[in-house]
């Protein structure tokens, strides 16, 4: 045993992690609060994690070396929301690390807590109840035995590790929506292997598996936000604003107190001199000035968001080299993300020059969709995420592409659909960005999928085998097929207002299931025109839009 790690020790504790990730990610992926079978948290932490791995210089390498990969590795690796947290919180350990000839128990605890720190500064809205609150726990647990004067790694992990565990039992007391469902955090639960895979490495500890049972057992509060970071009052804010800057580290806590004051939504991230910056704002000069005092924005990009609504949070590359070739030169191209050969001939017709095969439990990586924006001849290029989970690693490409990038926020493959109505190839990103944009604001989505397990969710009681329909990331109806469970979705999203209705249907949507399900729609809504697409695509049987 030893008591501190050397670079080659810390490169071995991260291909520990890595393999307890991909051994208990289907875990992971049952924590997800509601059944369906896009809960890929493991998924993505696991895949994130192998592209660490890979980036992973020879061992007797220097612990800069090791850091930096580490840093590397996780930024363009990152798949989903909890690859791009877990790659905030990586960078941040290994940028606290990676001065030191070896991590005792003093630099470990300073680590972490700057991971934290980064974690929490990476997202504009950081919620308690999450792996956020896992890590900033950790932190403070490791910190005070090491403020009591030990320097030994073992006692501040030890510590760092308890302290996670309890956090993690306390998550549904933060988070209700994780009481109703009887789980805890799936982010928590996947950075919780981190410290067991240290303690492996370190002590020769089995590595415990997770549980799905919530441990939640002493009511915990969750932490008063600092005053000034409660910005419910600027719900509407009409423009994104977003820039690559160039600026010191020890000016970038000044920069976000600056932009706190004028707008939401606020995530920065990056390091070393170069930071990618997101902002909702009405006053778009005051936000660039912002920048201008600290440093030097560039790649400045603004949507006007108009009335859009505020965004909730394995790739194969679908397009050959050779089609890339063929490709013509244009102002601004379109790289849409979807799954199924459908879809993907649908997304070609409206104009897309670049499909990545990915979706629910297949989310791309930056490093893919950066290979994807570089191959395109354009000046600019939009991407179409088509998923929620994706479009938190969407937003990294652009601080790492060749051109200007912007994130068109679509959850859906009727979303994306319908933002190329307005798409025009000659036209500069900008303008496509703010059309594509505006479009959002008049869809309302929904999806059919089975439950994969039994559990309570939004007043539901579900089984496993359960047809649930999702309206507006809500379950709006639990049936015993399909149909009924789309015919649920519609009644869901449909209002007076709304003229077009789109359908989706997948591979496990058989004609006459579609048949029927247009039948119900022309007796309960008469007015509505419908429109049905194949798309073959897997899990879904109805992708529904509105509009």
């Amino acid at each position: 045993m030893t008591n501190a790690f050397d670079a080659d020790t810390l490169r071995t504790v991260v291909i520990t992690f890595r393999d307890a990730l991909v051994e208990h990610k289907s875990v992971i992926n049952a924590l997800n609060v509601y059944p369906v079978p896009d809960g890929d948290t493991g998924t993505n932490m696991s895949l994130t994690l192998e592209s660490v791995v890979d980036d992973l210089p020879e061992p007797g390498s220097t612990m800069d070396e090791v850091c930096k990969a580490i840093a590397h590795g996780s930024l363009m690796g990152a798949r989903g929301n909890s690859g791009v947290i877990m790659s905030q919180i990586l960078r941040g350990l290994t940028s606290g690390l990676s001065h030191a000839d070896e991590i005792d128990g003093t630099t470990f605890a300073a680590a972490l807590t700057t991971a934290a720190t980064a974690a929490y500064g990476a997202v504009g809205n950081p919620v308690e109840g999450t792996i956020l609150t896992v890590v900033r726990v950790a932190g403070e647990s490791a910190q005070a035995v090491a403020d009591s004067g030990s320097t030994e790694l073992l006692p501040v992990l030890d510590a760092a590790r308890t302290g996670a565990a309890k956090a993690l039992a306390q998550t549904p007391e933060l988070l209700p929506v994780l009481a109703e469902a009887g789980v805890v955090d799936s982010g928590g639960t996947g950075l919780l292997l981190f410290f067991d895979a240290a303690l492996h490495v370190l002590d020769g500890r089995e590595i415990e598996a997770p549980v799905m049972a919530s441990g939640a057992s002493v009511p915990t509060a969750a932490p008063e936000r600092p005053a000034g970071d409660d910005h419910s009052a600027l719900a509407d804010l009409r423009y994104e604003v977003m820039f690559l800057l160039d600026a010191p580290d020890d000016k970038i806590e000044s920069f976000k107190a600056a932009w706190g004051e004028i707008g939401d939504s606020i995530v920065v991230v990056g390091g070393d001199g170069i930071w990618n910056c997101h902002i909702h704002s009405d006053d778009i000069g005051a936000s660039i000035e912002a920048a201008i005092d600290v440093g030097r924005p560039h790649k400045i990009r603004v949507t006007d968001l108009l009335e859009e609504v505020e965004e909730q949070e394995w790739v194969k590359n679908a397009t050959a080299e050779a089609s890339l070739a063929a490709i013509e030169a244009c102002a601004t191209a379109v790289v849409a993300v979807s799954v199924g050969a459908g879809v993907a001939d649908i997304f070609g017709s409206l104009g897309v020059q670049h499909v990545v095969t990915g979706g629910q439990t297949m989310n791309p990586s930056t490093k893919e969709l950066l290979a994807a924006v570089d191959a395109l001849p354009a000046d600019g290029v939009v991407i179409l995420p088509n998923n929620k989970n994706i479009i938190a690693v969407a937003e990294q490409v652009g601080a790492e592409a060749n051109k200007p990038v912007a994130v068109v926020h679509s959850k859906s493959i009727v979303d994306g659909m319908a933002v190329l109505v307005s798409y025009d190839p000659e036209a500069d990103l900008d303008h496509n960005s703010a059309e594509m944009s505006s479009v959002l604001a008049d869809i309302s989505c929904g999806e059919v999928t089975q439950s994969v397990r039994d559990t309570t969710a939004d007043g539901f009681e579900i089984a496993v085998g359960d047809w649930l329909g999702l309206a507006g990331g809500k379950i709006a109806a639990v049936e015993s097929d399909s149909v009924a469970a789309a015919v649920g979705v519609v009644n869901a999203l449909v209002d007076d207002d709304h003229e077009i209705i789109t359908i989706v249907s997948g591979e496990d949507a058989s004609s006459e299931d579609t048949l029927a399900l247009v039948q119900q729609i022309e007796l309960s809504h008469p007015d509505l025109e419908a429109e049905v697409h194949s798309g073959g695509q897997p899990l879904y049987p109805f992708i529904i839009g509105v509009e």
